[in-house]
């Protein structure tokens, strides 16, 4: 039985991320609550893990060498997790590089994208003063809505970003592919993309990792929270 691995986590979609992987495949985990709001991610020790002050982060007793090992990152989180169980990564090198490439769109696009789409069309309009601005909402919106236009071509046809197969690209993208409405998106003219966020969004795994605190997730909007997410160094 391997020993638990740590997960530095809140409930937003970067964590579900690494939940949503522990849960799909199997492994027994320690819960480290995070609060983002109140600036846990500043913590000494938690930079000790995650110099970026963001979550998620992971701890693993049972590393390469059977030493311990700290990780940041969720897309180097997947891709050790994946590694270490030997699931969700396909089965051939070229199975492999499919994965990564999707992977890496995630985390230079839709991540980024989404992000800066919920920050401006969300948070920004509330600040003190508040801010609310044309140009980047329209920008970030038409650019998540270019993503998902590239998301849903891809799924026409392959039933999982990585082609026939469920994997961790699957579980980095749908995350925040799954708050579509706050990004003020439409799924109208994207058939193949609404079928994939149902058909993941049905996985038990998704559904544990997803659920896991979700009554702690807060909307950020007080002028405490948003200080220090956005204001902070």
């Amino acid at each position: 039985m391997p020993k638990p691995i740590d997960l530095f986590y809140w409930p937003t979609p970067n964590g579900w991320k690494v939940s949503i992987a522990l849960e799909e495949m199997g492994l027994p985990y320690n819960l480290h609550l995070i609060n983002i709001g109140k600036g846990d991610q500043f913590d000494p020790e938690f930079l000790k893990i995650a110099p970026n002050n963001r979550m998620p982060a992971i701890t693993d007793p049972d590393g390469p060498g059977d030493a311990p090992v700290s990780l940041f990152e969720s897309g180097a989180i997947l891709m050790y997790l994946a590694r270490k169980t030997g699931r969700f990564y396909g089965e051939t090198e070229r199975d492999r590089l499919t994965v990564e490439q999707w992977l890496m769109w995630q985390m230079g696009g839709v991540g980024p994208m989404a992000g800066q789409a919920h920050h401006f069309l969300k948070y920004a309009p509330n600040m003190d003063p508040p801010q609310d601005l044309p140009y980047p909402k329209d920008r970030y919106r038409a650019e998540v809505a270019r993503l998902y236009g590239v998301l849903d071509r891809r799924l026409a046809d392959n039933e999982f970003v990585a082609g026939g197969f469920y994997s961790i690209a699957d579980m980095a993208i749908w995350p925040w592919a799954c708050l579509w409405e706050g990004q003020q998106q439409t799924l109208d003219d994207k058939p193949h993309f609404a079928r994939w966020l149902e058909q993941v969004g049905s996985r038990p795994g998704v559904q544990a990792g997803q659920s896991l605190k979700i009554e702690l997730r807060g909307d950020h909007r007080s002028k405490q929270a948003q200080d220090t997410l956005f204001k902070r160094k």
